[in-house]
């Protein structure tokens, strides 16, 4: 499959081939197929634009979503063996999320090396998270086909493990709502209910506070510059404590 991927590869001018060379040598990427990388960052736009007939990254991207799930969800379970299975989901779910490979892409500088049509170039598609995204998972397949498992793991863990300490710190992206609406249905059948208890500041700058309803069992309040946001916060209040009791 790697000779199959390769040869579909864009042709290297002696530029590209520096370039690339540039980018392994700064952030360690454990790839020595030139080719192989290049195609990683070959959009489809790109692909179906050229003259001659090349491939694209959506079988290398195909590859590395599954490198990256297993690299994640390992590192979870090295590193926090005592939590909760639901609690990985959620995290891993937030680490490999477009909006958090958006962020690593930019990072490594994926958006530079990039190779768009003309017509995703004139849209800013090197700046599409979704883009971005793709491209970071089309990276590690390319890796995990030219180097291995072991090799791109660490490489995989070491991109990524800002964006995981992210989620465990800040909660970020992770959605106690729908935690806390599953918790409720399994045991009660019922769902949360949410109350706003009041709204303080200025109307261009409002506070919010919303307590839940849990099977008669009131939590919050939650604080939150919108209702969302205090909503979240809420459902987080009562689906750590309920977790605790069981």
């Amino acid at each position: 499959m790697e000779r199959n991927l390769r040869d579909t590869a864009p042709a290297l001018s002696r530029k590209r081939e520096r370039e690339l060379v540039a980018f392994i040598s700064a952030h360690a990427v454990p790839i020595t197929d030139l080719a192989l990388l290049n195609l990683a960052f070959t959009h489809r736009s790109y692909a179906n634009e050229s003259t001659v007939e090349v491939g694209n990254n959506e079988r290398l991207e195909f590859l590395g979503d599954s490198v990256l799930g297993l690299s994640v969800a390992d590192w979870l379970l090295r590193n926090h063996p005592n939590k909760a299975e639901g609690d990985f989901s959620k995290i891993k779910s937030a680490v490999v999320s477009e909006e958090s490979l958006a962020v690593v892409a930019l990072r490594l500088g994926l958006d530079r090396l990039l190779l768009l049509g003309r017509g995703e170039e004139g849209t800013g598609g090197r700046k599409k998270k979704a883009i971005l995204a793709d491209c970071v998972e089309a990276v590690y397949g390319a890796c995990y086909l030219d180097g291995g498992f072991d090799a791109t793991y660490r490489f995989v863990t070491a991109q990524m493990e800002d964006q995981i300490r992210l989620v465990l710190e800040e909660d970020w992206a992770l959605d106690y709502k729908t935690s806390l609406q599953e918790y409720m249905q399994k045991r009660y059948k019922d769902v949360p209910t949410y109350t706003l208890v009041k709204k303080t500041g200025p109307e261009h700058n409002h506070t919010f506070y919303m307590e839940v309803d849990v099977a008669g069992h009131v939590f919050g309040p939650g604080i939150g510059a919108n209702k969302k946001e205090a909503q979240q916060m809420a459902a987080k209040l009562a689906y750590e404590l309920l977790i605790k009791e069981k």
